[in-house]
């Protein structure tokens, strides 16, 4: 029976098994809002211009409107007043959401590409479609500024964390790319032809005009040889 006991107690145990424990897996936070001032200032910076930029267009559609000469291109150019009107009061939202006041900071591009629209008005005649196609291509310069400067603030917005602000500023890019596509297709459905037409009526008078000329001399040198 002793060595029954010995026997048994020398006996090793068996350790349990640990059983590992399940990790549970980490919560994604939130985008945080960026701590950079710099590139916060930078974004704010932008805004600022664009926000210029846009309400130089208020004042400069409505000219742009007037001198045009296609029904299409003078309906585009209202409803594109109002929807940058719109597009002013968004980015005031913006500068709302950033607790910051709506300032506008002179954009020396918007600056020139309205005065480029205006040198086309004096520089074409009136009621004609070589206008329209000037008008068009000043609209669209304006156009490719805005989307550039839009896509890039949407991108600087998300990095920043603003999220509300991004949307914001999305919404507005959708509507300068709608614009400049319905400016495309007003150019090439109608605009582009007629203008070209009017270069061929232009040369068919050229061409009589010197065919006119030519017989005028003709006629001289005639009387010239009889006298």
């Amino acid at each position: 029976m002793a060595k029954t006991a010995t026997k048994s107690a020398a006996r090793k145990t068996t350790p349990a098994k640990k059983t590992a424990a399940k990790k549970t897996p980490a919560k994604k936070s939130a985008p945080k809002q960026s701590s950079d001032p710099l590139l916060m200032e930078f974004f704010i910076d932008e805004l600022k211009d664009i926000y210029w930029a846009e309400k130089k267009l208020v004042t400069t559609l409505p000219k742009l409107r007037k001198a045009a000469t296609s029904q299409e291109l003078q309906q585009a150019f209202a409803d594109h007043l109002e929807t940058t009107k719109t597009h002013v009061s968004r980015l005031e939202e913006v500068f709302s959401i950033l607790g910051k006041k709506a300032q506008a900071k002179k954009c020396e591009a918007m600056e020139g590409l309205a005065k480029e629209g205006e040198s086309i008005i004096e520089d074409t005649d009136a009621g004609t479609a070589t206008r329209d196609v000037g008008l068009i291509m000043a609209a669209q310069k304006a156009e490719h500024y805005e989307i550039a400067t839009y896509g890039g603030l949407r991108q600087l917005a998300t990095t920043l964390g603003l999220e509300d602000v991004a949307e914001l500023l999305s919404s507005t890019l959708e509507e300068e790319k709608e614009t400049d596509e319905l400016l495309t297709s007003i150019a090439e459905n109608n605009v582009n032809y007629e203008a070209a037409e009017e270069g061929d009526e232009e040369e068919g008078e050229e061409d009589e005009e010197d065919y006119d000329e030519e017989e005028e001399d003709m006629e001289d040198e005639e009387e010239e040889e009889e006298a």
